[in-house]
């Protein structure tokens, strides 16, 4: 007969408080996107304070489903409810983090990332079993542009203002008039935030879904850099181009079913005093170092989305939480010199790579 472990029943309940939180938080994620993509968010802010009804009037929804979510959005702490009056509204932080698309703290994206990602959960469980993957592509296209606004406040908010100058010498060339390539560059929102700074350089973008290079092309139009800015279907072994003063990787590297030879034809394309700008997820240097909310949500895109495609193109990849000492490896097999950790932030790790 079977031996029963003493329960500490203080520690269950602990555990199904966290899973509470976490059942709520999966079905909020799903009220966020709805609220961006309806508009409810904006409309609140441009009343000021509504009702339910009032706000269904305003969005044409259905009052009933938006007296939940509204609810559902105060109990996040994602609206604001006055309890005299019984209208709901939103601080300033909050129309900050969940209405403005040129702030550093917009938010929406990442719930229409995850909301793509979670659609795929069926093949992801059964890639489980058999060890096969899913190429970028054939994910929901919610994930494709919920990927550029995720990472996009992020660039807006670090890349000129930080990490470019934390790169040895890097900001004169620009200013002067550099040559940059950015490798598995997306819809192009950091080629074009280069771009808007450094108006002397040029800028190529290449990533293998063409998708996403038509959306970065009509970016770069309507931002008015398409003059200087040109996006080509590219592989990240094997795009065209040499003598750039910067190759960049803004968060793709651990995506790609074989980072060794990126970083090689990286190496061989850049100029002998060139540089290598590599934007990672943060991660810890040891597996316990990434028991934490930031470890907790990288690890599970990288078993979801990031390994997948890496999978799906024949490789391993290295997934999201890969340490410094990995990525170093990366780079030099490749044939760089040098390699180091040039600044973070408290979601993101910036290398310098020179030839």
């Amino acid at each position: 007969m079977a031996v029963r472990d003493t329960i500490d029943e203080g520690k269950v309940h602990e555990l199904l408080g966290r899973v509470v939180g976490d059942l709520g938080g999966m079905l909020t994620g799903s009220m966020v996107f709805i609220g961006d993509r309806l508009g409810l968010y904006q409309a609140i802010v441009e009343a000021g304070t509504v009702t339910s009804a009032e706000l269904a009037e305003k969005t044409g929804t259905a009052e009933r489903y938006v007296r939940d979510w509204l609810v559902n959005q105060a109990a996040s702490g994602y609206v604001e409810y006055d309890t005299t009056t019984g209208r709901y509204s939103m601080s300033p932080e909050q129309r900050e983090a969940l209405t403005n698309e040129n702030s550093p703290f917009f938010v929406p994206g990442g719930f229409q990332g995850m909301y793509a990602i979670t659609r795929s959960t069926p093949r992801i469980m059964e890639n489980f079993r058999t060890g096969g993957g899913i190429p970028w592509g054939e994910n929901d296209p919610n994930l494709f542009e919920g990927t550029e606004r995720f990472f996009k406040p992020g660039y807006m908010g670090n890349l000129v203002q930080a990490w470019l100058p934390a790169l040895d010498g890097a900001v004169e060339k620009l200013e002067r008039g550099a040559s940059v390539a950015d490798v598995g560059c997306g819809h192009g929102a950091s080629t074009i935030i280069m771009a808007q700074a450094y108006p002397n350089s040029r800028f190529v973008g290449y990533d293998y879904h063409e998708g996403s290079i038509v959306r970065a092309r009509q970016s770069a139009a309507e931002a008015g850099v398409a003059d200087r800015v040109s996006f080509e279907v590219g592989s990240s072994d094997s795009f065209p181009g040499g003598d750039y003063d910067i190759v960049a990787f803004f968060d793709c590297l651990h995506d790609m079913a074989d980072p060794e030879s990126a970083a090689r034809r990286a190496a061989q394309t850049l100029k002998p005093d060139g540089h290598v700008l590599l934007v990672e997820p943060m991660a810890g240097r040891t597996i316990e170092e990434n028991f934490n909310p930031v470890g907790r949500l990288f690890a599970a895109a990288s078993a979801m989305v990031c390994t997948q495609n890496a999978v799906a193109g024949g490789g391993a990849g290295i997934g999201t939480i890969a340490t410094d000492d990995d990525l170093n490896r990366v780079f030099t097999r490749a044939g760089f010199s040098t390699f180091r950790r040039a600044t973070e932030t408290p979601f993101n790790r910036i290398f310098e790579a020179r030839p």
